[in-house]
């Protein structure tokens, strides 16, 4: 057992999500083991182990043995709202705004050279990345310009002891619940660009271009794994709960 939120003792009953915020080393176990903690998050921790033939006993004995090497740096369960938004557009949302372009001119140039030798793996990697990037570029525009900016008021009111403002669409369970569809068909593009790279494995074909291209794309995943973990299982429960107080 490994102590999640509060103190309490996480066992095999728990969710993926609260397995994924014991600390950061939980989440790096998680993902070599291929464990959905993200968009899975309320998916029951035994129930996921089982289903790819894994002990739950045996990952929840490797992430109580990593987890007192390595301390999660920033507790964003307890951290303030605004903090976590900030943390989440700075870090995550910055990330994405560097990367995606890069990544998409490199995709671009990995089909021009190969395209010939692996014409449907390459063309349908073309067309996923395309659709992948649109959706997450519109998707931040949409949190940071009408989500975020009113879970930070929440914050704000919090921290100021103040009434919670109300929310202009009826609810802040409208927009999230849009997100949380959305951060699902990212999820659903990122396991379709795994399952065409067989796990990124490369092809005999590959040259630098291609060796770079691969590694971009599971940082990719790796970071967009991290970023919809920190809003579907912390920052929108936690902005949905204020709102019921």
């Amino acid at each position: 057992m490994v102590s999640g939120k509060a103190g309490r003792l996480l066992t095999t009953n728990t969710t993926l999500a609260d397995v994924a915020e014991t600390c950061f080393a939980a989440v790096r176990i998680l993902e070599h083991h291929g464990l959905d903690y993200c968009c899975g998050g309320k998916r029951p921790f035994a129930d996921a182990c089982i289903a790819r033939h894994l002990s739950p006993d045996s990952v929840l004995k490797e992430i109580e043995a990593a987890s007192g090497e390595h301390k999660q740096d920033q507790d964003w369960l307890y951290a303030p709202l605004d903090e976590l938004v900030h943390h989440i557009v700075n870090t995550h949302h910055a990330y994405l705004k560097l990367e995606l372009p890069a990544l998409a001119k490199r995709i671009e140039k990995v089909h021009q050279v190969h395209g010939p030798r692996d014409p449907q793996t390459l063309g349908r990697i073309l067309e996923v990345f395309a659709a992948l990037r649109q959706e997450l570029e519109m998707h931040m525009r949409k949190e940071e310009v009408i989500l975020f900016p009113f879970i930070e008021q929440y914050g704000a009111a919090i921290r100021q002891r103040r009434p919670l403002p109300r929310p202009p669409f009826g609810s802040i369970a409208n927009p999230i619940a849009a997100m949380e569809r959305e951060h699902s068909e990212a999820g659903d593009a990122l396991g379709e660009l795994r399952t065409l790279t067989r796990n990124y494995e490369l092809p005999s074909y590959a040259c630098s271009t291609v060796k770079a291209l691969y590694e971009a794309l599971q940082a990719l995943e790796a970071d967009l794994h991290i970023h919809i973990h920190l809003e579907n299982n912390i920052l929108f429960p936690r902005a949905i709960a204020l709102e019921k107080c």
